[in-house]
């Protein structure tokens, strides 16, 4: 019995009463002027047809049908004008259903006369309308109440109705769907992304504030343990940056974000090598300002995880690297000997990144030990369709 009641206490089951009464509004005009029942049904293919009509129809049915108690609208009701055909004969459909339910609910308002009828017909007048020919007696009082129990399923139900028709013929097209996945997909891919950024950022900062104080503190050195302390400050002051970058935007907050580091910013990152006692043998060839932003950006995280993992493993140990811009790519390499076991890297997440952010821009990344030497080489392609269709294979397009 409380399954059957709760309906009947709910406001959404009443605004969706009204909400069928609102075309039975317009039709009234006709039925006085005419008697052709069926004319409102073919005037709704034109008005069905008007693109910003869905549009209306999509505001009104969030507003009654599917009214929010969190102030967010329903995702399955389109709030957008007809952009191509097929949504305006969906929109057609619509108003032709909508149309035949607002009918019904004009019938069932005979149901509360009839009560009435009943009520009068118990002091002796004769019934008309629903009960016309019923007998006069005083027990026809005690019927009263039944016609209101159909009129009470019929608001339950020609609501649902109602709210159903409009997903499915108001509801977003496939495309619409599939658009709303993509845009979701990217913004789980860009928040996977940040956080990886932040991984490398940070994992940088420790570890070159680790190899610096250790330094400083074997050196015995004033001057140095001076410049180890600059470069702690500056590594560190360049993550608490990126944090700052990335946590406003997982916050949403709308504020403008810093640029994020590209390639033309390495300097940044083989002095930070340097300062931690590495002796890094820099080659830049090519022009690094024709390389996408996209790529320079990939790239500079990639040389950061790479020098990263050189000062974390093996030590302030000689490092080689090479940025090549040249025949449609961005070559880059980054080459130290090994100091013994613990100078392998090994397969943690920091290559793992370096693996993804190549693949994601259709490029390649390849790490190996060879002839005492740790090595990696990235090359990724500047054409920006291929860097461009490897996101899209990524995000699932």
């Amino acid at each position: 019995m409380h399954r059957i009641l709760t309906p009947l206490t709910s406001a959404v089951t009443y605004s969706r009463w009204l909400h069928m009464f609102i075309p039975a509004a317009a039709a009234s005009v006709w039925f006085f002027i005419s008697d052709q029942l069926w004319m409102p049904l073919l005037f709704a293919v034109p008005v069905g047809l008007i693109p910003a009509m869905r549009l209306e129809e999509g505001l009104q049915a969030q507003l009654l049908l599917t009214p929010s108690e969190r102030g967010q609208p329903d995702a399955s009701i389109a709030v957008a004008s007809s952009a191509s055909w097929a949504e305006r004969w969906r929109t057609v459909l619509w108003l032709e259903v909508r149309l035949l339910i607002s009918a019904a609910a004009i019938m069932a308002l005979w149901l509360p006369v009839a009560s009435i009828e009943l009520v009068l017909s118990a002091t002796g007048r004769p019934p008309g309308g629903l009960v016309e020919g019923l007998s006069p007696h005083w027990w026809n009082a005690l019927l009263a109440p039944l016609p209101i129990v159909p009129l009470l399923a019929l608001v339950v139900l020609g609501g649902r109705l109602s709210t159903a028709a409009a997903r499915w013929l108001l509801g977003p097209s496939p495309t619409d769907r599939l658009s709303v996945l993509e845009e979701l997909t990217e913004q789980l891919l860009e928040r996977n992304r940040m956080a990886r950024e932040l991984h490398d950022s940070i994992g940088h900062a420790l570890t070159v504030a680790v190899v610096q104080a250790g330094a400083a503190r074997t050196a015995n050195d004033p001057a140095f343990t001076e410049r180890a302390l600059t470069a702690i400050e500056e590594t560190g002051r360049d993550a608490l940056e990126d944090l700052e970058r990335v946590l406003r935007v997982l916050r949403e907050s709308g504020t403008p974000v810093s640029r994020r580091p590209t390639l033309g910013e390495a300097q940044r990152l083989l002095d930070s090598a340097r300062s931690s006692g590495a002796k890094v043998d820099a080659r830049v060839s090519g022009d690094l300002g024709l390389v996408p932003a996209p790529v320079s950006r990939e790239g500079y995280r990639i040389l950061q995880e790479s020098l990263t993992n050189v000062l974390r493993h093996a030590g302030p140990v000689p490092i080689r690297v090479s940025i090549t811009v040249a025949d449609g790519r961005l070559e880059l390499e980054v080459i130290n000997p090994l100091s013994g076991a613990a100078g392998l890297p090994g397969s943690g997440s920091g290559l793992r990144g370096m693996r993804e952010r190549a693949a994601l821009l259709g490029g390649k990344a390849r790490m190996e030990s060879r002839e005492g030497e740790w090595q990696v080489r990235v090359g990724l392609p500047l054409d920006g369709i291929r860097w461009s269709d490897a996101i899209h294979r990524s995000s699932g397009r």
